[in-house]
């Protein structure tokens, strides 16, 4: 995704979430969204075994009434 692409990206999602953003914000979110989708696209690519990680999957628990 282009950078021009990334803030349209974010002013198109800010609208729909109903949260003010002028130009100068949307440019420093869709910077930090970009860093943050580069961090992730490297840690995707490592071939690691589910006993190696150690994040736990979160399980709500069921709330009765």
């Amino acid at each position: 995704m282009t950078d021009a692409q990334m803030v349209q990206y974010v002013q198109v999602s800010a609208t729909v979430l109903g949260l003010p953003v002028d130009e100068a914000r949307a440019v420093r979110v869709a910077a930090h969204l970009q860093r943050t989708a580069a961090m992730a696209q490297l840690l995707d690519g490592l071939d690691m075994p589910p006993e190696l990680e150690l994040a736990e999957i979160y399980c709500p628990k069921q709330v009765t009434p």
